[in-house]
């Protein structure tokens, strides 16, 4: 089968950065699903990964989490599934990943395709609605509903992929009052159409900004990214007892500042479930069926921001160079080898 993998971390300038490989076709274990990958939308993840992990000598490593396609086989332990199937899964860290056009994925983690959308919408959506998803209710613990509880939602770094999703969820399903933070004129107008009722600038002190909004202080926090340039004016905004969470890698972080409020700090990882294969793995099949059923109803929308055109090294490279440069408006996708 076709594949796109790479050998050796390398600057995504660097033509070897990524290769088009050849690899053997997989075989299912017993809850495996074999997938036929149709579209694949590229993450922080892939980029983070392909710098810093260096394969085993001889060896090629397959990015990509985030996949739309069909079922072609399953395994014997299979009940969720059947051959022929449309699926959308963002897949497990510790497996290949989907740049390649067969792929193995665990059934406990997979959603039926959103049937309104075809694969490269769906393709956008996997890894950012379970990673959003389980922030919101799960990590900050918010509860689905729309009675105004006086709670206030601030998503630093709204525009991006997770932002993106998250900013839906939390206007569509919850009563909260949602800010969003984008940096730019276009990003700020994409926030406002996802629904965000603020949208301020991260790029300036976010005191002043929620200030500039007539927002005095908020309850919640997701941190999207540079959670450590930003933590001080975060414990600064947050009321007494409220709730921060994250999902970046910040160098450091000083969590003393969260003592006097007595501020609760989670961390969101969504590959937790299927690395220690948690007896709730299945959830997240369960909320992404939940998030079809929300497509399909018009409730969300897709966030695709870039399709990139085939499924290639020469496309990857390029999808990887505008993620690293910080400027993306929700998802890029690739469609079809």
């Amino acid at each position: 089968m076709k594949a796109i993998g790479y050998r050796q971390s390398l600057p995504i300038a660097d033509q070897h950065s990524l290769l088009d490989i050849e690899l053997p076709d997989p075989t299912p274990g017993p809850r495996d699903l074999l997938v036929e990958v149709r579209a694949i939308s590229v993450n922080p993840v892939d980029t983070k990964i392909r710098k810093r992990v260096q394969p085993e000598a001889g060896e090629h490593q397959v990015l990509g989490w985030d996949a739309a396609g069909v079922v072609r086989a399953v395994g014997s332990e299979v009940t969720l599934f059947k051959a022929g199937d449309e699926v959308f899964y963002a897949g497990a860290l510790d497996r290949p990943g989907a740049n390649s056009e067969l792929h193995l994925v665990d059934e406990r983690i997979v959603g039926r395709k959103p049937a309104t959308l075809g694969f490269a919408a769906a393709a956008a959506l996997p890894l950012t609605s379970i990673t959003a998803w389980e922030l919101l209710f799960e990590r900050l613990q918010i509860s689905e509903g729309t009675e105004d509880l006086d709670q206030r939602l601030l998503v630093v770094g709204a525009a991006g992929g997770v932002g993106s999703i998250l900013v839906q969820l939390a206007r569509q399903l919850t009563g909260l009052k949602v800010i969003g933070t984008a940096s730019r004129s276009e990003t700020q107008a994409w926030v406002g159409e996802l629904g965000a009722h603020e949208v301020i600038d991260h790029s300036q002190p976010l005191a002043e900004e929620l200030q500039r909004a007539g927002i005095t202080d908020v309850t919640h926090v997701a941190s999207l990214t540079h959670t450590d340039v930003h933590l001080a004016q975060i414990v600064e905004a947050l009321r007494p007892q409220g709730r921060m969470a994250l999902i970046d890698d910040p160098e450091s972080l000083d969590i003393s500042l969260l003592k006097r409020k007595s501020l609760s700090l989670h961390w969101e990882l969504m590959y937790t479930r299927s690395l220690y294969q948690t007896p709730d793995m299945i959830e997240q099949h369960r909320l992404l069926n939940r998030v079809a059923e929300l497509i399909d109803s018009g409730v969300l929308k897709t966030t695709l921001g870039e399709h990139y055109g085939t499924i290639n090294a020469e496309n990857l490279r390029r999808a990887h160079a505008f993620i690293e440069s910080g400027k993306a408006k929700g998802k890029i996708v690739l469609e079809g080898f």
